[in-house]
């Protein structure tokens, strides 16, 4: 239940520093009259101008930081006083009370709730109006339409068609869907920035991982060339080993010892061969200059030179030259001679020294080191058995510490969440959704239902309905109309009828409203038969429904169709109520 109970006014528009006080919290039909004495007697002027509106513009800035019509905050300010404007309001939404006073000059906005009086606001916070709209969950739109009905408001119909699926869509529960999609579109959000981050963690996990992997790879392949080369040097020890057990040592000495001897004779004919080689060239050269000898020799003897063949008989010393000549041949045959000798005796001394005896050691030294080498060979192998892994410890420790798990349960988790969430925002949001033509069809059903039982309350003949595309069909006898074809009456009736259906289907789906404006509605171009019409509905309302309904008007000939009647008073430039409400 919105049940609104007291309006207080100070400063507001034409009333004055005396704070004026209303009360809501009535059941009945109360006529609002006013009386304006700055004018003087009883005629119709007197009637104007006397603050009548002020109480529905004054509830309107209290709920919503300003008025019916578009007058300006500051333009709301009492202008004689120029300061000080208060309004404050309270009203009851299901159990709980609410209190919110609005101001300026200075600027006043506290919201409070129960008994705990909200953080006051300097002038109008967005934020706290936004949270008295949502308490409300009325827009100042919808509020026009259902609580304040105005002569300055424009009609529903006259509105475009955007502006009327958005009251009708508030008021069927459709902004309902929207506000949820708006929450559900900031939990999307979130969950898409959640499956970011996730992605982003896995990915410098993944990263991470494959950095350590190339590391790992790395270690494997220095691991596996370490193996190798132990491998290999394991297999040359062992072969090397098993190579000298096969070795007999005494007999590898006594080898070595004939080697020995068998190198010193190799020696002896190694010299050997190179002297007779050496004899062999001196023996040659030999053999020539005999040859050279023994042929200039001959020559001489029969007279010629041996050189040139001419005669050298008539030359005084060609005795001489011959017994020269055969000196220096038998010189040069006993060398050949000696050469000879010396050869013989080389080749007597040359012997057959055999094969070179086979030795497993290159020296003797090592054949006696032999024991030593066997035994550093053997604690070699041994050794190099026993060398541990250097690369496996850290390779299974960057495997199993190192490398992280990617866990792919959460962002599996809230892509599920995402893709439901999408799901959720077509249903809400798409208008082929099932959701929202369930909802238009079940509410316009009992929209037109309401529509259609007002319209004959108000005597109208004409059929209006809304259809499923949320348009409205106006037909009379058959023929379509616009809302501008209907009579400035017609007009009105449709209007009233209208925003009473609308707030029967508003409270069918929210809560219950007490208060209820009519605005000067019924004296624009309603014959008496629209007003009588239009009274017995609001009268109705009020009385079965338990509504305060407040009707603004300037027929004074309403007074005695009523039971309350609110005096509102012009005098002296301000405007007060004759109300017994008690301000405090």
């Amino acid at each position: 239940m919105f049940k609104l109970n007291t309006l207080t006014v100070k400063n507001f528009m034409s009333v004055g520093n005396q704070t004026q006080a209303i009360d809501f919290d009535r059941r009945d039909l109360t006529l609002v009259l006013g009386e304006n004495l700055d004018q003087g007697g009883d005629d119709s002027g007197a009637r104007n101008g006397t603050g009548k509106t002020t109480i529905i513009n004054a509830l309107s800035y209290a709920l919503y930081g300003q008025a019916l019509t578009n007058i300006k905050r500051d333009n709301l300010i009492n202008k004689t006083n120029g300061k000080a404007m208060l309004v404050t309001v309270d009203f009851e939404l299901n159990g709980e009370r609410y209190h919110i006073e609005r101001g300026r000059k200075p600027n006043v906005l506290k919201y409070q709730v129960g008994e705990v009086e909200a953080e006051e606001q300097q002038g109008d916070s967005r934020e706290t109006q936004s949270a008295i709209e949502k308490q409300l969950n009325m827009s100042h739109e919808m509020f026009k339409h259902l609580v304040a009905l105005n002569t300055y408001t424009q009609p529903f119909l006259s509105l475009s068609a955007n502006d009327q699926r958005d009251i009708i869509e508030q008021m069927l529960g459709i902004t309902l869907l929207s506000e949820k999609a708006e929450r559900l579109k900031e939990q999307n959000k979130q969950t898409r920035e959640l499956i970011t981050e996730e992605e982003y963690r896995i990915k410098a996990i993944q990263e991470a991982n494959a950095k350590i992997q190339e590391q790992i790879e790395s270690m494997q392949r220095r691991q596996r060339l370490w193996t190798s080369k132990r491998d290999d040097d394991i297999a040359e020890l062992g072969q090397a080993i098993d190579d000298l057990s096969h070795v007999d040592i005494e007999a590898e000495l006594l080898a070595h010892n004939k080697l020995k001897v068998w190198l010193e004779k190799k020696t002896v004919q190694d010299q050997l061969e190179k002297d007779l080689a050496q004899i062999e060239v001196q023996l040659t050269r030999a053999t020539r200059d005999l040859d050279r000898i023994n042929h200039s020799l001959d020559s001489a003897k029969l007279g010629k030179c041996g050189t040139c063949g001419q005669s050298t008989e008539h030359l005084s010393s060609h005795k001489q030259h011959i017994v020269e000549m055969e000196a220096e041949y038998n010189d040069t045959n006993n060398f050949f001679g000696e050469l000879q000798a010396e050869k013989e005796r080389l080749v007597g001394e040359k012997d057959d020294i055999g094969k070179q005896p086979s030795t497993f050691y290159d020296n003797v030294d090592e054949a006696h080191g032999h024991k030593s080498t066997l035994a550093t060979l053997e604690s070699q192998l041994q050794n190099k058995r026993g060398e541990r892994d250097p690369y496996q410890d850290q390779i299974q420790e960057m495997e199993t510490a190192a490398v992280q798990e990617v866990d792919w349960g959460t962002i599996n988790s809230l892509t599920k969440v995402k893709e439901h969430q999408d799901f959720l925002l077509k249903l809400l949001t798409n208008k082929d959704s099932f959701i929202r033509k369930r909802i238009i069809d079940q509410n316009l059903q009992f929209l037109n239902t309401r529509l259609t039982y007002y319209l004959g309350r108000m005597g109208l003949p004409h059929s209006v309905r809304f259809m499923n595309d949320l348009g409205v069909e106006i037909q009379e006898l058959g023929r379509d109309l616009d809302f501008d074809n209907l009579s400035r009456g017609e007009r009105n009736r449709l209007i009233l009828s209208l925003s009473w259906a609308f707030r029967d289907v508003w409270e069918s789906l929210y809560h219950p409203i007490n208060l209820l404006f009519i605005d000067e509605v019924v004296d624009s171009g309603m014959d008496a038969s629209g007003v009588e019409n239009a009274l017995a509905a609001l009268k109705k309302m009020s009385r079965d429904r338990n509504k305060s309904v407040w009707l603004v008007s300037h027929k004074d000939e309403l007074a005695g169709r009523v039971n309350n009647i609110l005096k509102v008073i012009k005098e002296n430039g301000y405007t007060s109520y004759d109300t017994d409400v008690e301000v405090v």
